[in-house]
């Protein structure tokens, strides 16, 4: 039994990370709909590509600060970390909340971009709170299974948050059109404002002592793990997997409600809660694998769960993207803003690209897993190249839409699908460890 299980759970500061790991999800997934105003205005002109650089400087964060993050909680320790973290993330929705104030008449590629710089700061803050909550919830667990069952349900609380941040921010804006004014988010940038702001205040009242944990006194340098090959193609896996992740219900988010979109052809009034609705089924179905992953993960192998929900998830999207918009299907809109819930007749493939998000959700774990089998001593520095890669999330999407604004919507999801075809191919045939690898990690 490990110290942390003989003194007992500290509950207060596990409810406190899982909070956190709801924030993360939060702010993530402000990118989306807010990006979908932000396209809308003079100078930009219905760029889905510029709609999602919001997103892609929110995760182009990570390359700066996967590293830093690390060393920050080595030497700031876990709770003032988290506090830093917060602190960033209220000065970057800060400057993207200023960035509406600033007066534009022809173009608004001045506040634009500074919306971006606010975009990237909160990006900041999420790759910190991101070296907090994981590592953190596995100590607190006392490691092994109970600590692994800890981060399955910390990541329930993220995808809970994930599934009410586009329903609470469209819900609130209504509509989004060529009139849509930035200003009609000012009641979202308030409410995001609000949650650091009290988030940061309980923090510092709980008092989370930094929990004991194996250390090694050798310096290992930060791309060693890279000499090992199913690290480095482990890597490349999660770079992939996080711009698959995003990509399906980002594109998807914009794709629904575009001028030329199936539900405006339909002649749906309605858009923007369906698409709402739509794009939240993604992220429940992520809560709902999440929960499933929790408990046959120490059941199946992750070699085995990565090669069954890669294949699943291609078939889903080329099925989608071959099918004609006019085949069509009921799903479930949950409209918050009024509390009530109905079915809405939408594109097969809607549906289809929701559904992908039972196989995303358990991708991270398991592709983590795979890249740091048997690593020993070099599996804390794999951890900061994993954070790092993360930039995934914002280079894939954006590569996406930027197919999308030329060849069209559809086309655009072979971006997803390669990046699924890559995670396949490495988990079924390049993500062992090498037969000397115990030799070579001494």
């Amino acid at each position: 039994m490990s110290e942390q299980q003989e003194k007992g759970t500290n509950w207060v500061a596990v409810i406190t990370m899982m909070f956190i790991y709801g924030m993360i999800s939060f702010v993530t997934n402000l990118a989306a709909p807010m990006g979908n105003v932000w396209k809308y205005q003079p100078g930009i002109d219905g760029s889905n590509m510029l709609g999602m650089m919001g997103n892609m400087m929110n995760f182009l964060a990570y390359v700066f600060m996967g590293i830093p993050a690390g060393r920050m909680l080595t030497n700031c320790g876990y709770k003032k970390t988290a506090m830093i973290g917060i602190a960033t993330g209220f000065v970057g929705v800060l400057i993207q909340f200023l960035s509406g104030k600033i007066p534009f008449t022809d173009s608004a590629i001045v506040p634009f971009s500074v919306y971006l710089l606010g975009a990237f700061v909160c990006g900041f803050s999420v790759c910190m709170l991101n070296m907090v909550v994981n590592p953190m919830l596995n100590l607190l667990g006392g490691g092994g299974n109970r600590g692994n069952q800890l981060n399955m349900i910390g990541t329930t609380f993220n995808s809970l948050a994930g599934t009410a941040t586009p329903v609470l921010v469209l819900s609130l804006i209504g509509e989004v059109s060529n009139t849509t004014k930035v200003a009609d988010v000012n009641l979202v940038m308030y409410i995001a404002l609000t949650v650091f702001a009290v988030a940061f205040v309980i923090l510092a009242f709980i008092p989370i002592a930094n929990p004991e944990q194996g250390t090694t006194s050798e310096k290992i340098p930060v791309l060693s793990p890279l000499r090992f090959r199913h690290c480095l193609l482990g890597v490349v896996a999660i770079f992939m997997y996080v711009g698959v992740e995003v990509g399906i219900p980002g594109t998807m988010g914009l794709w629904l409600p575009a001028a030329n979109g199936p539900l405006v052809k339909a002649g749906i009034a309605n858009a923007a809660t369906v698409t709402t609705g739509c794009v939240a089924v993604y992220w429940l179905l992520m809560l709902v694998g999440r929960t499933i992953g929790a408990f046959i993960g120490g059941k199946v192998s992750s070699r085995i769960l990565m090669i069954v929900t890669t294949v699943a998830a291609m078939s889903l999207l080329l099925v989608g993207v071959l099918l004609p918009e006019t085949v069509t299907v009921s799903m479930p809109v949950i409209d918050v803003a009024h509390l009530k819930c109905w079915m809405a007749t939408v594109p097969m493939t809607a549906l289809l690209f929701a559904l992908c998000g039972l196989c995303t959700s358990i991708m991270w774990p398991s592709t983590f897993n795979l890249a740091t089998e048997k690593l020993g001593k070099y599996t804390a520095a794999a951890s900061g190249l994993f954070m790092v890669m993360v930039v995934g999330g914002g280079v894939l999407p954006l590569i996406q839409n930027a197919i999308a604004d030329k060849a069209g919507f559809m086309i655009a999801y072979i971006v997803p699908i390669l990046g699924l075809a890559y995670m396949f191919v490495y988990s079924a045939f390049l993500s062992k460890p090498p037969a000397d690898i115990e030799e070579r990690v001494k």
